[in-house]
């Protein structure tokens, strides 16, 4: 039996499992840290019934107005544990946070473009593509610069489902609010 629970300190030095795929963004420790001390129920690890983690979701509550939303920062599984629906239940748990406890309009991620397998993934939890970030990804640790898909996947608070209604033309980083 697994176990989700509240991503802790000492996981920043037991998550290399997880962290060394090539297309999973790896941050320096403060980075972490904010995240933990600022929105720590966003931050979820999944736990093998040994103790090894399995993956885990870090997250924040952004944006004003109509805007407000949770934000995906980082979702990851270890290879050893996909495809055994983790990443869904890690995700179902940050829009849970994003809806019930941050009351959001919706929920968004940002994917490389190149990257067919999550964009997959992604639309067959209920998210789909708002718009296309140009140059969003920078390159570097062996992969290239690359533009993004903002996802999105609207909660309840936006019936009308307003806030995922795709933009007809890619932006630039510094025109996202």
């Amino acid at each position: 039996m697994t176990t989700l629970r509240p991503f802790r300190v000492d996981d920043l030095f037991a998550f290399n499992n997880v962290n060394l795929d090539p297309l999973t963004e790896t941050y320096n420790q403060p980075f972490y840290l904010t995240y933990l001390v600022k929105w720590p129920e966003y931050f979820q690890a999944q736990e093998a019934p040994d103790g090894k983690l399995m993956g885990y979701v870090m997250g924040k509550a952004e944006g004003k107005g109509k805007n407000w939303h949770g934000h995906v920062t980082a979702l990851t599984v270890a290879p050893e544990y996909r495809r055994l629906g983790l990443a869904r239940r890690l995700m179902r748990d940050l829009e849970d946070v994003s809806e019930r406890t941050h009351n959001g309009y919706f929920v968004d991620l940002y994917v490389r473009m190149s990257n067919q397998l999550a964009i997959n993934m992604y639309k067959s939890f209920g998210y789909s593509v708002y718009r296309q970030v140009i140059g969003y990804y920078s390159g570097g640790g062996g992969m290239p610069a690359e533009d993004a898909y903002d996802m999105r996947k609207a909660l309840p608070r936006d019936a009308n489902k307003e806030s995922i209604v795709p933009l007809p033309n890619p932006v630039y980083l510094k025109d996202c609010e």
